[in-house]
């Protein structure tokens, strides 16, 4: 009897754990709210307000970054040091097709290096703002 419930206490907290693991995921959290608005287009240039998310075992992980994009491809990408330098990924990373990742609504395709480190970038400055929302009209208690 005490096994059993042992192991029932084992099912709920490891499900417990899988749910707060999932909703701590900060690529899903973006990836939901890019689907939710949209994203503004992302031009060629150097792009500073990134996030670099690096795909663990036990779910994704974020950086602060910046990224070169162009010809609408991602060509460079740099991850942010805590005394606030950036440092290059690498020089040599393409999607899971062996081509230059291609972008759309505002996060990369999965991006794999030479070394196998699987990442997506996020374009946190192209998420369309929060659609507003209807006022609701104040009612007068003494009607």
């Amino acid at each position: 009897m005490k096994t059993t419930k042992y192991i029932l206490l084992s099912i709920i907290l490891t499900s417990f754990s899988h749910f707060f693991a999932q909703t701590n995921d900060c690529l899903k959290k973006m990836e939901y709210l890019f689907n939710k608005r949209g994203s503004y287009p992302i031009e060629n240039g150097i792009h500073y307000h990134v996030i670099v998310s690096y795909t663990k075992p036990a779910g994704n992980v974020c950086y602060n970054g910046k990224v070169i994009v162009e010809n609408g491809t991602i060509t460079k990408i740099f991850t942010e040091l805590e005394d606030g330098t950036f440092e290059e990924l690498t020089k040599k990373f393409t999607n899971s097709k062996n081509e230059a990742p291609k972008l759309e609504n505002g996060i990369s395709e999965l991006i794999v290096t030479e070394t196998g480190i699987k990442i997506h970038i996020i374009f946190v400055d192209k998420i369309k703002p929060k659609a507003k929302s209807y006022k609701e009209a104040e009612i007068p208690d003494d009607l």
